[in-house]
């Protein structure tokens, strides 16, 4: 038993000393953890975050598992790597809380981690600990403290309502009351709750923190709600006290507007001003301000300054904004530029009375200036449609029919009168058709005016009569019916009208087209006797005289009326010279004929008289006998004009000469020179019989016979054939039977292709397919007879022949056709269609130089029509515009400008408004772009064009308003116009790039 109880003493003894051994061990373990994490809170404490936490982690792992220093080393570990912002960081804060969930450290932990974030300024990061914090485990400081943190997060993270609950829990606080009231008021602000943010801002009036702050809230809320005086009292002593220039800036706006809505507006306009925007642009509203302001004080200038950087406005401010800038262009009287504004402000509908004001005066204004986008007629009658039972309808409606005839737009006119039928508006039609007739006769559409001139015959009013019938017999004059216009020449009583001042001048030419000369003549002097003043017209009045004269053999009179326009060195000189030396060997006076026609052949530099003066001196040389002088002069006409039609004959007649002389060598050279150079004229058939007859006198047939044999168009045997089926179809010819001539012609061509009269066949053949309108065909038969030697139908052959190529606007066959032309004519008339046309073709080409080249040839000659003239103008005026040649091109549209009309006016205009805006005259270029609009806005092409420079001149002078209201314009309604929009685009697209650094209401474009 003793035994058994010292086993158990033994037993004890020996198993208290084990746990003595095991506690000793364990109680210095702990000592060395304890002194590890005691360390590192020292180090901790002292901001060593690394160092501590390398203990604390090692404190951890060797502390036991669910002991209390463990908990805190690992607590510790986390917020060391909080404060290292280490990327596990939060991994560890949410570790420990899962290891140790019952920790007293936890919910430090959450709010040590959001107060480290917190300090940190990193707001969403601390929100999303703080909300893991169980507040009621905190006590009351740390309870305020974290409603204050939580709220200023939560209002950061704009989560305004949590924020705010927060905040009003501590308004009353003695440490965050302050604070919170202010945050509290903000967001109450913020909220538009303006009379709870009020309450709570004004108690921090006084508070030095917040008083600025919370007084700046104060004065935009006494603002808003409308309280505009005190606004402008607050606003200012704040202005006293602050030297941030943002806040300068946004108070001055604020009182600036509010001395504005108290119609203050003297007050109002250095406040505006002193507004720097946001981020130095001002938006549509803050310009609509200013210049609202300087309107009412009537400094206009200053105010369409500011209306008109209101750009892309489609808002209430915007459609007022437009309506004053449209009133303030008109107190100016700027019309255009009022259209433009009321134009804009009618086309939104904000405000009613805005929109009808804005409406009557865009109306009233197209109907002054005319309107570039549609046609004023157009505007006035949607107006009617729009406003019916506006009081302006009466004088709209006479706008209307007005406008019309203002506008040229006679068409609309007459379908307007037509439509509308009254007694006064049909007297008014038969006047507007006169006006219609002139406008068609001016684009040379003869056909088209006609009826138009004639309807204007039946009108009541006398001047109306007079100048139908006038401007109806010019018309038929024109298209070749003489008898017709001779009747209505005749029909005009009034004569003293200074605008038929050439109707004795047109009937006598009338009576001279139809032959009856004595009254030609009549009128031609009746013309002459009337205008003493010199002109050209006086020229051709008394050549035409000289030829009435002439062809009814009256010599002497015509001789002393050709006399009129030698003496006066006059236009067609060297033609009246020709025509005396005529009229003289008429009378039988040849030695004064002589002396004539020596003057052309010595004198008249470039007359076109010069081949047939000489010959009419060999001619009358001949008949006196003086073969020599005969001679010479035909050597002249050889040498001098080698390429005159005469040549044929010339040698044929030398030829003659020198067989009457016995001199059969030379004759022989003369005759056979005929054959060979020009064996499809007339006169190589003749030249054959005369060399037949010289070797016959001779006596050497057999050379004749070897000669004749060369010659590949005389064939004896079928020579009378040849003759026999050319002559029926020449028949047909003469007779008018054009089917048949044609018809003959053909089968002579088959039978002869190279016969004695091809090349008469092909020319006249050629002249009835042309007749029937079959150019197609007659084009090669014209080709081959300019392909041959030149001959008699040469010149004519190449005229029609350019005339077909011209048509079909073939200019690569054209032009070769007009340059031979222009070498081998005779005819001054052919020698002008050539140049005219090549001016033409050239241009079509590009060929810019070559074009003005032929252009200055066409006015070298004094004898062009007008019409000509004109044309050579233009070609000069855009080829040289083309070239950059601005200075030509200048020059030449001024000079046609004076008497342009019609679409080349338009274009005048527009080149006038090109060099202005070139020459920065952005105001005079601007007044032409108006009068073209105003006077040719039909001419729609150079009309949106020329306002394509208006929006480059509006945007130099400063008013970007009008410059994008146009170009965007243009692009909305002038699709047909591809070249322009893209130009107006890229113009807009500058514009508001520019605009758009100033302006934050204009999107700045790709």
């Amino acid at each position: 038993m003793r035994f058994n109880c010292l086993k158990k003493k033994v037993f004890f003894l020996l198993l208290l000393a084990c746990i003595s051994n095991s506690v000793a061990q364990k109680t210095a373990l702990n000592v060395s953890n304890s002194s590890d994490y005691y360390k590192a809170i020292e180090l901790y404490n002292n901001k060593s975050y690394a160092a501590a936490q390398k203990l604390f982690i090692k404190t951890s792992e060797e502390s036991q598992p669910h002991k209390t220093l463990k908990a805190d080393a690992d607590y510790y570990d986390a917020m060391c790597a909080i404060k290292l912002e280490q990327d596990d960081a939060n991994e560890k804060v949410l570790n420990f809380v899962a290891n140790h969930p019952y920790n007293n450290k936890k919910d430090n932990a959450f709010l040590n981690v959001g107060n480290y974030y917190f300090a940190n300024r990193k707001a969403a990061h601390a929100l999303r600990w703080y909300q893991k914090v169980n507040d009621k485990l905190l006590k009351q400081e740390e309870k305020d403290e974290l409603n204050y943190k939580m709220g200023y997060c939560l209002l950061v993270s704009n989560y305004l309502k949590d924020a705010k609950t927060r905040f009003k829990t501590l308004l009353g606080n003695p440490v965050y009351g302050n604070d919170a009231r202010y945050y509290y008021g903000y967001i109450a602000y913020k909220q538009e709750n303006f009379g709870e943010a009020e309450d709570n801002l004004s108690q921090l009036a006084d508070d030095a923190t917040y008083q600025s702050k919370a007084n700046y809230y104060i004065l935009d809320i006494s603002f808003k709600a409308g309280r505009f005086d005190k606004s402008v009292q607050i606003g200012e002593k704040l202005l006293e006290n602050t030297t941030d220039k943002n806040e300068i800036s946004q108070i001055s706006k604020i009182i600036g507007e509010s001395y504005f809505n108290l119609k203050q507006y003297d007050k109002a306009i250095p406040y505006l001003k002193a507004y720097k925007g946001k981020s130095g642009r001002w938006t549509n509203t803050d310009y609509y301000y200013l210049g609202y302001a300087y309107y009412q004080q009537k400094d206009y200038e200053t105010a369409i300054s500011n209306f008109n950087k209101i750009i892309n406005g489609t808002n209430t401010v915007a459609q007022n904004a437009y309506y004053h800038l449209g009133e303030c262009y008109l107190e100016l009287d700027k019309k255009v530029e009022a259209l433009n504004a009321f134009k804009n402000a009618s086309e939104m509908d904000f405000d009613s009375q805005i929109t009808a004001s804005s409406w009557l005066n865009y109306a009233k204004l197209s109907y002054e200036q005319g309107n570039p986008y549609k046609s004023v007629p157009e505007v006035l009658k949607e107006y009617l449609a729009k406003y019916p039972l506006s009081p302006e309808t009466t004088e709209i409606k006479e706008l209307l029919i007005t406008s019309y005839l203002y506008q040229q737009d006679y068409i609309g006119a007459l379908e307007y009168l037509n439509t509308n039928k009254t007694p006064e508006n049909e007297k008014l039609a038969n006047e507007v058709s006169l006006y219609r007739g002139i406008q068609l006769f001016n684009e040379q559409k003869l056909q088209e005016a006609k009826p138009y001139f004639f309807n204007a015959t039946k009108a009541e009013n006398t001047d109306t009569v007079n100048k139908a019938n006038y401007w109806l017999a010019e018309t038929e004059y024109l298209t070749g019916s003489y008898d017709k216009a001779l009747t209505h020449f005749l029909l005009v009583t009034d004569v003293t009208n200074e605008e038929f001042n050439q109707l004795d001048y047109n009937i006598a030419y009338t009576f001279f087209k139809l032959k009856k000369y004595d009254d030609a003549a009549k009128h031609f002097q009746k013309y002459l006797d009337k205008n003493l003043e010199d002109n050209e017209l006086n020229d051709d009045a008394a050549n035409r005289l000289g030829d009435a004269f002439y062809a009814t053999k009256q010599y002497d009179n015509a001789i002393a009326a050709y006399g009129r326009v030698i003496q006066q060195e006059g236009i067609g000189a060297d033609y009246a010279q020709y025509q005396t030396g005529m009229s003289y060997g008429f009378l039988g006076k040849n030695d004064d004929k002589i002396e004539s026609l020596r003057k052309i052949s010595n004198g008249y530099e470039g007359s076109q008289l010069k081949d047939d003066a000489l010959y009419q001196l060999a001619t009358t040389y001949t008949t006196k006998g003086e073969v020599a002088k005969a001679q010479a002069a035909y050597d002249r006409i050889i040498t001098k004009h080698p390429k005159s039609s005469y040549i044929p004959n010339v040698l044929l007649r030398q030829g003659l000469l020198y067989y009457n002389n016995n001199n059969n060598k030379k004759a022989l050279e003369k005759y056979k020179a005929v054959v060979e150079k020009y064996p499809n004229s007339s006169e190589a058939k003749q030249a054959v019989t005369n060399v037949k007859n010289v070797y016959i006198d001779i006596g050497k047939v057999d050379e004749y016979a070897t000669w004749v044999k060369t010659v590949k168009f005389v064939n004896v045997s079928n020579a009378e054939l040849d003759n026999a089926t050319y002559q029926s179809a020449e028949n047909k010819f003469l007779d008018n039977d054009t089917s048949k001539a044609i018809a003959g012609f053909s089968n002579y061509l088959q039978r002869f292709s190279n016969g004695l009269n091809t090349l008469k066949a092909h020319f006249y053949l050629a002249q009835s397919l042309n007749k029937i309108g079959n150019s197609a065909e007659a084009a090669p038969h014209y080709a081959y007879v300019t392909q041959q030697t030149k001959n008699e139908f040469t010149e004519e052959a190449l005229a029609k022949l350019a005339q077909i190529y011209l048509d079909k606007e073939d200019w690569k066959n054209g032009i070769a056709i007009l340059e031979q032309l222009e070498k081998e004519a005779n005819y001054p008339q052919n020698i002008t269609f050539a140049q005219s046309n090549l001016m033409k073709g050239y241009y079509n080409n590009d060929e810019y130089e070559k074009a003005i080249s032929y252009a200055e040839k066409v006015l070298s000659n004094g004898k062009v029509d007008k019409i000509v003239s004109e044309d050579a103008k233009i070609i000069i005026a855009r080829a040289s515009f083309k070239n950059n040649n601005y200075e030509t091109a200048e020059e030449y549209y001024f000079e046609l400008n004076k008497n342009a009309t019609g679409e080349l006016k338009a274009e005048c205009l527009y080149y006038n408004a090109f060099f202005l805006n070139d020459q920065k005259a952005y105001e005079d270029s601007n007044k032409a772009v108006q009068d073209l609009i105003a006077n040719y806005s039909n001419y729609k092409y150079w009309g949106v064009k020329s306002y394509i420079i208006m929006a480059k001149n509006y945007y130099a002078l400063k008013d970007a308003y009008q410059a994008t209201y146009i170009l965007e314009n243009i692009i909305k309604n002038f699709t047909q116009f591809k070249d322009i929009v893209e130009e107006a685009q890229n113009e807009l697209n500058t514009i508001k790039n520019k605009e758009a650094k100033t302006n934050e209401s204009v999107t700045k474009q790709n």
